[in-house]
């Protein structure tokens, strides 16, 4: 049975209904706390899961200026990458190939995607002139609860299913990711172990599932909120060199 079908339907669109449900949802994360944070800076650990156990994992270092710029740092031993975005375009730093390489528009678009799909464009609105928001019903949740269900249609035709529990916890997003010539995979963000930093509850585990199997996990060991970060981390370096360097934050 797909997550769609197993939808107890409640008749046409409510945005009203929805407004609510994501109104309940950011108090749950902090209220005005968590609408008023611009920048984050998160580390921790990313995982890829294979056949249900860890394939491989790296140490990240994660920062964020809202709503669209976006440096990490990856580190698996001596290997070292760096991606960066900001808006329309994007840079990595091969540590392997020692090369800095403009992104492809597909990568730009991977990126612009995961943001579209993200819980905090959801609900800190900046969705807003791009998307529709809907309700959608009541879905089985863990252990005979039933998650809310509400929806983002952007104009393209993307659309992103949100569940939260119904004290307002975020609990996964869900979409069709379409590569080329493939048929479209439905890709699930699972949101766990919620930590209160400096008043808003933040996921520090985010599972991805990809067709239905988990492929990956995100396991912050720390979050830090609205930081000061300033504008050369995310400039594309002159050399490699210079990108080596690494930065502070």
């Amino acid at each position: 049975m797909s997550a769609s079908s197993a939808i107890a339907q409640t008749g046409p669109p409510d945005r009203s209904k929805a407004e609510d449900i994501v109104a309940k949802a950011v108090k749950y994360l902090g209220g005005d706390k968590y609408l008023a944070v611009r920048s984050q800076v998160g580390r921790g650990k990313f995982s890829t899961i294979r056949d249900g156990s860890v394939a491989s994992f790296q140490t990240f270092t994660d920062a964020i200026i809202y709503p669209d710029t976006e440096r990490t740092d990856f580190r698996s031993g001596s290997s070292r990458t760096v991606q960066v975005n900001r808006g329309d375009a994007g840079w990595i730093y091969d540590g392997d190939q020692d090369l800095i390489k403009v992104q492809t528009p597909l990568q730009v678009q991977n990126f612009k995607q995961g943001l579209r799909t993200s819980l905090d464009n959801l609900l800190r609105g900046y969705w807003k002139g791009s998307a529709e928001l809907s309700y959608v019903g009541r879905r089985p949740g863990t252990l005979g609860t039933r998650n809310e269900v509400i929806r983002l249609t952007y104009k393209d035709g993307l659309t992103v299913e949100f569940e939260f529990a119904r004290d307002g916890t975020p609990q996964k997003a869900v979409y069709k990711s379409q590569e080329e010539d493939s048929a479209p995979v439905t890709e699930e963000d699972r949101y766990a172990q919620f930590i209160d930093v400096d008043g808003i509850k933040a996921p520090f585990i985010v599972d991805r599932f990809t067709g239905g199997a988990q492929t990956s996990r995100i396991n912050y060991e720390s979050i830090e909120i609205n930081k000061s970060l300033p504008d050369s981390i995310f400039s594309k370096p002159s050399s490699p060199k210079e990108a080596k360097k690494g930065v502070k934050y």
